[in-house]
């Protein structure tokens, strides 16, 4: 083998590890071994800082300082994947994948978000779960952001493959009646899995959010009183925040309709609820925001009014043209009274040239940029997604309340309507 020396990093190339299968299987998820993917030193196609090769017996590669090395990665399967970085430190320090390094929007996919590396005496195994990556071939990077670093490996394990959205619908919006399409009013005792899929991990979900969203798990998602609760927990479950994402990619997907939501809102500092559509094309972060996405109804804590529960309803849609990334995204904000201590509906109507936002039937949002792709990518199916973040780029924008240890919200039905 090579020896490859950088001043910034250390690569000790081995075998694929075994830990952490438990969690796995908790989760009920499976591990096709032909498809775990390891990056180590023979991996390189380039680096931060220059580097030579020598001769030896290992791969090695040197750093003590922040830095980057490149890499190509062949994924077999389209998932969501265990990321596994096997590594020593004499200090704190912090690494992490970027994805997609040839993108043409000048965008930085960070696709495990900060991993931390505490100090050990020897090689120890530190790991994100829930990066999303396509099938295909990915030019990425690993960086080193802050400390001294040794790495052995690093594994990205499936843990979920992606699901195809077997059936979609279509409503008309070109009637006189509002017909209802599909529901979920969440009168049964357990969240109904034929409408339903949940999303792992805690990868910080492109916002660096705190929460490791779990699968079926009472504690997380459950049906109450004829309500959906999405509970974020603090220190729970050997994670800092637990929390719950429920989507209908796998299930059914939506294009056009009235798309209703009734719920009740969380009023603590660094909580972020919502109630939102993401294109069905989406596979991983590259396909964001071509898909599309509709905002119904997000909340932010720091929003909310800790004694009147009064707050801010937002509804946003995000496209090529206009997100949040590059700051100019098309977003309207409604003030309602009691967001926190009461149920408002809250809904969007998705037509061939518009989406329209409502709060208790009261329109207060347009979007019609309809020129080219790039503005309307709302003429492909949509997938449903309620979930419940803690911190992040927004709900942590003013900090976390420390004392709060519990948050919820609360929904009392999902429909879809059809204008016939």
């Amino acid at each position: 083998m090579n020896l490859i020396y950088l001043p910034t990093l250390v690569l000790l190339g081995a075998v694929i590890g075994c830990s952490n299968q438990a969690n796995m299987q908790a989760n009920n998820q499976s591990t096709p071994s032909d498809n775990v993917r390891v990056f180590q030193a023979e991996d390189l196609t380039g680096s931060s800082k220059e580097f030579k090769t020598e001769a030896g017996d290992t791969s090695v590669v040197n750093m003590n300082e922040p830095g980057w090395l490149s890499f190509d990665m062949d994924f077999g399967v389209a998932a969501r994947y265990r990321v596994q970085v096997f590594a020593q430190a004499t200090a704190d320090a912090q690494v992490w994948v970027e994805d997609y390094v040839d993108n043409t929007d000048g965008r930085t996919y960070n696709v495990t978000g900060s991993i931390p590396v505490t100090p050990t005496d020897e090689v120890s195994e530190f790991f994100i779960e829930g990066s999303p990556f396509n099938k295909g071939s990915h030019k990425m990077k690993f960086h080193v952001s802050n400390g001294s670093v040794s790495i052995d490996r690093v594994v990205f394990t499936p843990m979920v493959e992606h699901q195809i959205t077997p059936e979609s619908l279509t409503q008309k919006m070109d009637g006189d009646e509002w017909k209802l399409a599909w529901s979920d009013e969440f009168d049964e005792d357990e969240v109904d899995d034929a409408k339903w899929t949940y999303d792992v991990g805690n990868w910080g979900w492109g916002n660096n959010e705190l929460q490791y969203y779990t699968v079926k798990r009472k504690e997380n998602a459950r049906l109450e009183d004829g309500n959906l609760v999405i509970e974020a927990r603090k220190n729970d479950d050997g994670k800092s925040w637990t929390s719950a994402r429920l989507t209908t990619r796998g299930k059914v997907s939506f294009l056009y309709g009235k798309i209703e939501m009734r719920a009740q809102v969380p009023r603590e500092r660094g909580n972020w609820a919502a109630g939102w559509t993401l294109g069905d094309t989406y596979r991983d972060e590259i396909s964001w925001p071509y898909c599309g996405e509709i905002d119904i109804l997000e909340s932010v804590g720091f929003e909310v009014n800790d004694e009147t529960g009064d707050g801010i309803a937002h509804a946003t849609v995000h496209t090529p043209a206009y997100y949040f990334k590059i700051n100019n995204q098309i977003s309207s904000t409604k003030n309602i009274p009691n967001m926190a201590g009461e149920f408002h509906t809250y809904a969007v109507e998705w037509t061939p040239t518009e989406v329209r936002g409502y709060v208790d039937g009261e329109q207060y949002y347009v979007y019609d940029k309809t020129a080219n792709d790039k503005e309307w990518p709302f003429n492909k199916a949509q997938n449903l997604i309620l979930n419940l973040a803690m911190g992040g780029g927004w709900g942590g924008a003013k900090g976390l309340d420390e004392s709060i240890t519990s948050q919820k919200f609360i929904i009392d039905y999902v429909r879809v309507y059809s204008k016939e």
